[in-house]
């Protein structure tokens, strides 16, 4: 072995086994760019997020700023001017991200409390319905038997006026003023109390 083919040898153990290709010096590149602006402006991020959001939320919205600017080209990462401006811009597009997101599961968990959709919750709503019954009922009862008959026929059983007219041997005409009676008798029941 002449010296230069030992000297090669040496070189060749001397190297690593691991070797950057050529089309990652970009990405190291960048991810050293990223480092670097990291340990220069996660202070200033942080104070900047802090200020905006709640506390526990700080960490986790630095790291989703530089893991979108990770996610970057490796260009655009080495064209940044201003990367404390550029960061602080990104993390206020996130809370503005966050905030939209907030609102629609809020809107989409939010029910509006509606009164006809419970009836039953209000005793004085119920109380009243009760009492208006009961002075219906006592309406009817009041009422001469042939009108009242009449009256539960058409109203309560669905016979029309033809129907109830062939049942009772009354007219058609007999038969709408009996309910016509009905009616003003219970229609009174709404007005005052009598």
């Amino acid at each position: 072995m002449d010296y230069d083919e030992e000297a090669a040898e040496a070189r060749r153990r001397a190297e690593p086994a691991f070797q950057i290709e050529i089309d990652d010096w970009g990405n190291q590149h960048k991810s050293a760019a990223i480092e670097a602006m990291y340990q220069e402006h996660q202070p200033q991020l942080s104070r900047f997020l802090r200020r905006r959001t709640n506390s526990q939320d700080v960490g986790d919205l630095v790291q989703e700023c530089f893991q979108r600017l990770a996610a970057s080209g490796a260009d655009i990462v080495s064209r940044i001017e201003k990367p404390g401006a550029y960061l602080a811009r990104a993390a206020r597009n996130l809370l503005i991200e966050r905030a939209h997101v907030d609102r629609r599961r809020f809107a989409s968990a939010h029910h509006e409390y509606d009164d006809t959709e419970h009836p039953g919750s209000d005793p004085h709503a119920a109380l009243e319905a009760r009492d208006m019954m009961r002075r219906v009922e006592d309406r009817l009862e009041r009422l001469k038997p042939k009108t009242r008959d009449i009256f539960l026929m058409h109203r309560f059983e669905g016979m029309s006026y033809a129907e109830i007219a062939a049942a009772t041997g009354m007219s058609e005409k007999g038969v709408e003023k009996q309910i016509a009676k009905a009616m003003t008798a219970i229609l009174r029941v709404k007005g005052p109390r009598s």
